[in-house]
């Protein structure tokens, strides 16, 4: 098994094992830099700054996607955003600490030399890995038994995804009298000893997604040898729940109502409920606090630049299907809506300049905290969407009106997962990642989709 489920979120073993690693590389720098200065003694006092040094730098390098980068986009990208997470983000955020609880809990020279320390030995470390370990002999072995139409569908969803996932796919194998739809080279034939072929294979997992599980030849679903392996070690599971742990989101198109009736998610915990909430309300009074001076000079732009109010407000579906009142600075002209609603889209002749600036630094969601602070939002869930839009979608994908069981958020797992979409089929797209997040929340999972957003904001991705 190469993951391990924390609060309900699937997390791959060597993105864990990785990011613990350099975590102790980090309070290693921390602790080092204490060399670097005549007076040692100021540096590092006390283990509480070695801790602090290494959360907020191993957040950092999360929140900027630094793992998904070295294998997505190769080390020089991974080393630029490194880069950006610790001298900009890093060092920012350790500042602003010092700067709260005094420079005793975060000297100045611990920041400067533990971050130059920290990006060389992290860049080092990640190098040598790279050259020294094999990560395609790390990744799991995986046989889909099926190669019909639903095992088609598996592949493509994986494809994208591929590179950084931790699964190898040997091959498809159909079941009896299946129609073969997927690639040829892929198509392995039906073993007669399941638990030998996946000695012989080293295969570490068994996904189950035949088009027909019974067999016109009346021979049986072979059950029994799916235990042995599952028995002797081998997993052995469904295309849905693999789909979910894998890619992050459940596929509609294998979903089943008693599937989720049964499921161990879609549970409701008053005590996290409040917890949550209260989070929610501390979180939005200290960024209301800080971000005001930003709010105010937004509001002074959107007023000069184009006639109109400064506030746009719509009506949007929330928890329960019960509709509230969103704000947002106004980044469209007034007209914008004068022959009904309409789905956004890139290049927008609709919004104004200043519209498309506070569009790519979200500064126009500011006046969202105000939907936190009345309770109509929370801080992470699906992004709450217009009633007439709603009653559509509803109509034409199935479980749409699940979403609506969490409260919606201003930043949430699909915006994370899935780009900016505007259609019926991007709704669906994201549905499957909006249903992951109303099965699985929890607060974990909610600080991650927090400090993933960063990369988001300051990329500007996403933005129409």
């Amino acid at each position: 098994m190469s993951y391990v489920r924390l609060n309900k979120h699937y997390i791959h073993l060597p993105y864990l094992f990785l990011g613990i690693a350099e975590a102790i590389l980090l309070g290693a720098a921390a602790w080092a830099s204490q060399f670097f200065t005549p007076d040692s003694a100021e540096i590092v006092r006390n283990w509480p700054q070695i801790l602090i040094f290494s959360f907020v730098l191993s957040c950092c390098t999360l929140s900027m996607g630094v793992y998904l980068a070295l294998v997505r986009e190769g080390f020089a990208s991974m080393v630029l955003r490194t880069l950006v997470s610790f001298f900009l983000l890093g060092s920012l955020c350790l500042y602003f600490i010092g700067m709260v609880f005094g420079e005793t809990l975060i000297p100045q020279a611990l920041i400067f030399w533990g971050v130059l320390i920290a990006t060389a030995l992290v860049v080092i470390t990640r190098f040598v890995f790279l050259k020294v370990v094999d990560t395609h002999q790390l990744k799991r072995r995986v046989v889909i038994y099926g190669a019909g139409a639903k095992a088609k569908k598996l592949l493509e969803d994986l494809a994208p995804e591929i590179a950084v996932l931790g699964v190898t796919i040997v091959g498809c194998i159909p079941s009896e009298n299946e129609v073969t739809q997927v690639d040829s080279q892929l198509v392995v034939k039906e073993p007669g000893d399941w638990l030998d072929y996946a000695k012989r294979a080293q295969i570490s997992e068994i996904v189950i997604s035949p088009d027909e599980r019974r067999r016109s030849s009346g021979n049986a679903f072979p059950l029994g040898q799916f235990l042995d392996c599952k028995l002797a070690g081998v997993d052995v599971s469904d295309a849905l729940s693999f789909c979910e742990r894998e890619l992050g989101r459940i596929d509609i198109d294998l979903l089943q109502p008693s599937w989720m009736l049964f499921s161990d998610g879609f549970k409701y915990s008053k005590r996290r409920s409040i917890a949550k909430r209260l989070f929610d309300l501390a979180l939005a009074s200290i960024f209301f606090l800080v971000l005001w001076p930003f709010m105010l000079l937004t509001a002074i732009a959107v007023r000069l630049d184009s006639p109109g109010p400064v506030l746009y407000h719509q009506i949007r579906v929330g928890l329960n299907g019960k509709s509230f009142r969103i704000y947002k600075f106004r980044s469209m002209r007034q007209d914008a809506e004068k022959n009904g609603a309409v789905w956004a889209k890139k290049n927008d002749s609709r919004v104004t300049r200043v519209g498309a600036f506070i569009r790519n630094t979200r500064l126009d969601e500011l006046p969202q905290l105000y939907n936190v602070l009345a309770g109509h939002m929370s801080f992470v869930g699906p992004r709450p969407e217009r009633p007439e839009f709603v009653s559509e979608l509803a109509n034409q994908i199935p479980f749409y009106e699940t979403r609506h069981k969490v409260k919606p958020g201003l930043m949430g797992w699909a915006q994370l997962k899935y780009p900016y979409g505007a259609s019926v089929d991007d709704a669906r797209n994201k549905l499957t990642y909006d249903l992951y997040y109303t099965k699985n929340h929890s607060f974990l999972m909610d600080m991650l989709i927090m400090i993933q957003t960063v990369e988001i904001v300051l990329l500007g991705k996403g933005v129409h």
